[in-house]
């Protein structure tokens, strides 16, 4: 297992943190840029997906942090959803360590491809979403409740694109304002995220110099993201996802 970058390996990581910040905080897909980085470094696959969830947690701060005038006066709100998201990373970050790294290494592969399913598919649903009544109110109903904790399991055992899973949920059975439900995804992928690095530090799993580089690179590119990630052509953003989910794939696989 790779132990000590060289300045060329840790700058490749420090500038994967910085895209996958963006990344994280405009659609939600950064762990497929962070992981396959680790992955070509020599990391197993389970400590590489820990100690870039431990990484990507300030990105995910700065990102929510970008979009706090959208998320003003909705605490109550923030914390229904934030105690679902927070049971789920509880629960996938247990599976995570409780499963076998073979297990990790079979069923990791299928997230991916749900991953970038869901990267694909988000023109599509984005587009669908804006049909909608744009009034729908803002009601946490059980079947929200659910599948954020659904998302929150996700994102605990592996994280790829739980951002955009929540848009499409948070779009589709919370309102269709689509700047606040990012706000609002930010959040929650903060948390579940930072719940599942706490577990992971506590047990002493973390690479620590790739985990630390992607933490500074991601702040940095949470708030860039936050702040002009929207003038991106998505197109380009979108297509650089699959290519690099598809590498991580094949990596996996072989």
């Amino acid at each position: 297992m790779q132990t000590t970058l060289t300045v060329a390996e840790g700058v490749a990581v420090l500038l994967a943190g910085m895209a996958a910040g963006a990344i994280n905080a405009v659609v939600g897909s950064g762990t497929l840029v962070t992981f396959p980085v680790l992955l070509a470094l020599g990391y197993p696959p389970v400590v590489a997906n820990v100690s870039n969830t431990v990484g990507l947690v300030p990105g995910s701060l700065s990102g929510a942090y970008a979009y706090r005038r959208e998320l003003a006066g909705h605490g109550p709100l923030l914390l229904r959803l934030g105690t679902a998201s927070v049971l789920g990373a509880l629960l996938g970050a247990v599976l995570l360590l409780w499963l076998p790294p073979a297990a990790f290494q079979a069923i990791v592969p299928v997230l991916i491809g749900l991953a970038l399913v869901l990267v694909i598919l988000q023109p599509r649903l984005a587009r669908s979403l804006a049909l909608r009544r744009p009034d729908r109110d803002r009601h946490v109903g059980p079947l929200l409740l659910l599948g954020v904790f659904g998302a929150g399991v996700y994102g605990g055992y592996f994280g790829a694109a739980q951002g955009v899973l929540l848009l499409g949920l948070l779009g589709v059975l919370l309102s269709t304002d689509l700047q606040w439900v990012n706000g609002i995804k930010n959040v929650l992928a903060a948390l579940v995220n930072g719940v599942a690095a706490v577990l992971f530090i506590a047990l002493g799993m973390v690479a620590w110099q790739p985990a630390l580089l992607i933490a500074a690179g991601s702040v940095v590119g949470g708030l860039i993201g936050g702040r002009w990630g929207r003038r991106l052509p998505p197109t380009v953003l979108r297509t650089l996802i699959v290519i690099i989910g598809l590498a991580a794939m094949i990596q996996l696989l072989t």
